[in-house]
């Protein structure tokens, strides 16, 4: 069983980090029932479907998995944080993280203490990404 756990939780690590990195409050992480069960609580409905998008990227069926991963309002939501790679520009990671190149300014805004024109940023910079 022990091998099996380590194996499940392995397979499903990423959305288990990507989980911790965005908010997530993970209360169980072991082996229930020969399936890996997670259970935690998520801060909002978008990192909640985050963690399902990953999870289903590892494995569409996710039929070694079950989750419990009710919403918790009260859990902070912490910025999501972007470096930047050779030609992008703001516009392009609106649509990347929004679906509309035309809301660039909510992350020119939320970057102000690094940014002084939204056409003027550089690889490797690492930038806020508000919710």
């Amino acid at each position: 069983m022990a091998a099996n756990f380590e194996q499940l939780k392995a397979k499903y690590q990423p959305a288990i980090d990507l989980g911790k990195v965005r908010g997530v409050s993970w209360k169980n992480v072991h082996v229930e029932n020969e399936k890996l069960l997670l259970r935690g609580a998520a801060p909002n409905q978008a990192i909640k479907n985050e963690i399902w998008t990953a999870i289903k990227a590892i494995d569409p069926a996710y039929a070694d998995l079950t989750v419990d991963l009710p919403l918790d309002a009260s859990l902070p939501v912490p910025a999501r944080i972007h470096e930047v790679k050779s030609g992008e520009t703001l516009s392009k990671l609106a649509k990347q993280y929004y679906g509309d190149p035309n809301k660039y300014p909510r992350i020119f805004e939320a970057n102000r203490d690094q940014l002084s024109n939204p056409d003027l940023i550089k690889v490797g910079q690492k930038l806020k990404i508000p919710e």
